[in-house]
């Protein structure tokens, strides 16, 4: 959640599109629930660009070889144990057009390679909460950019510097400005 709120602080255009295709596709009487969200395909394409540019965890679980086999090439023998780096994977070049910016738009009309963008592993080894936190992450960051307006603390962008960490941490805590908007005040959905 961090990540995708200091990747839309750095982007306010695409705060703007998420804003209005939620005030196309969600009454202003009340506020974003879950079945909307299939609606909203821009939300959608922002949450999995900030999980290829940030993923939960930037290495998968260790595996090991059950039996001699050949990764991508290369030899592997019974018993070594394997790290699939998921940071370079969707930071991959020959994957990724420009791939170490920012293009939620890059997602649009692509087709899901199971192998390409897997921010919570893949196969039957893959993460069985995927759908969820996707899911919540989805709900949450809709909610927010929907009843709230956004922007830096100052003239400069928010500092993606990454920590150290199993879940790859920002160095620097996000910090934000918020206040409600106009229409959500009008329309009386939340209460500050």
């Amino acid at each position: 959640m961090e990540w995708a709120m200091a990747l839309l602080i750095n982007h306010p255009e695409a705060i703007k599109m998420i804003k209005a295709e939620i005030d196309d596709h969600v009454p202003d009487n009340r506020l974003l629930e879950e079945q909307d969200l299939p609606k909203l395909a821009y939300l959608q394409n922002v949450v999995k660009e900030t999980l290829r540019l940030y993923p939960p965890i930037p290495f998968m679980i260790p595996h090991e070889a059950s039996q001699d086999c050949t990764v991508a090439g290369y030899c592997v023998s019974k018993g070594t144990m394997l790290l699939v780096n998921l940071w370079a994977i969707h930071r991959d070049p020959k994957q990724w057009e420009n791939p170490t910016k920012f293009i939620p738009e890059r997602h649009e009309g692509r087709r899901v390679d199971e192998y390409s963008l897997m921010p919570f592993g893949a196969g039957r080894r893959g993460c069985p909460g995927a759908g969820l936190g996707t899911r919540i992450l989805e709900l949450v960051l809709g909610t927010l950019v929907q009843v709230l307006e956004w922007e830096r603390t100052s003239g400069e962008l928010v500092d993606m510097t990454e920590g150290k960490g199993f879940s790859l941490p920002k160095l620097k805590p996000l910090e934000a400005i918020c206040r409600p908007r106009q229409a959500v005040v009008q329309h009386s959905l939340v209460r500050f």
